[in-house]
């Protein structure tokens, strides 16, 4: 039988080989950043996820629903890295029971709410302190999210006092579990009219915004962001810094959010 020698290297090639071995960069570990997030931010998010994604090769999983809910399943312990709600006031309640780092929140956005009418040809109205909505709605439905625990509904409550009119239209309130859902109604038809944040029409075609709603006429519009305890990785820190960077504050500009400096 014929026998082969082995080839072996010769001990300046075994030197460089070790020397390429041990000096050869790690490759970037992959890692998974779960995000809860207001549905308002839908359309922002998608851009956002996808850029991230492929700028850091980690994996941005995106929970959207009504901020109340959001922060409710945090409460009952959610596996959340982090949260962006709509509202101060859902992040002062998950802040009051320890669930927030310390030193991890900051307002990253602010945001408008205008009365939207269904089709694209709807005339402007004017809002005035005797603005009559009923009369504009007749027996139709006004579109608005969960006016007790969802943010925009809150806020559209809040507009609805402030004008007076809440007493007298509260029976004619389609109330749904989020923002966008709202606005689907309108965009199907199948309410008149909505109450809805500005950036929100962006994401349906057959709407108009027919007035925009004071600032004074309710509370500020503030999208808290939190780093939320427990888990704690280097990609968390990477997705937090992306979001008040040129590229995220681009995403949320062309949605038509207002970018907060921190």
């Amino acid at each position: 039988m014929l026998m082969t020698k082995p080839f072996q290297l010769s001990r300046h090639a075994r030197a460089l080989a070790l020397g390429i071995a041990v000096f050869a960069p790690a490759p970037a570990l992959s890692e998974t950043v779960t995000v809860f997030a207001a549905a308002s931010l839908t359309t922002a998010l998608a851009e956002i996820e996808a850029d991230f994604e492929a700028a850091t090769g980690h994996d941005l999983v995106v929970s959207l629903a009504g901020s109340s809910a959001l922060a409710q399943q945090i409460r009952q312990g959610a596996p959340a890295d982090i949260f962006i709600s709509a509202s101060t006031d859902w992040m002062d309640l998950i802040a009051a029971e320890g669930l927030i780092e310390p030193g991890g929140r900051f307002d990253l956005l602010g945001n408008t709410l205008v009365l939207i009418a269904h089709g694209r040809a709807a005339p402007p109205v004017v809002i005035t302190p005797d603005f009559a909505l009923p009369g504009l709605i007749g027996d139709g439905r006004l579109a608005m999210a969960l006016v007790d625990a969802v943010p925009a509904g809150i806020y559209g409550k809040a507009v609805l006092d402030h004008f007076g009119l809440w007493d007298g239209i509260a029976g004619r309130v389609a109330q749904t579990d989020n923002v966008r859902a709202a606005l689907a109604l309108v965009a199907l038809g199948e309410a008149p009219y909505g109450i809805v944040y500005a950036t929100d029409t962006n994401a349906a075609e057959n709407v108009t915004i027919i007035a925009t709603f004071p600032p004074e006429s309710h509370p500020a519009i503030i999208y808290p962001l939190a780093d939320l305890v427990g888990r704690d990785t280097p990609a968390e820190a990477e997705f937090i810094a992306y979001l008040q960077g040129q590229g995220a504050r681009a995403a949320f500009a062309r949605q038509g959010f207002a970018l907060l400096d921190r």
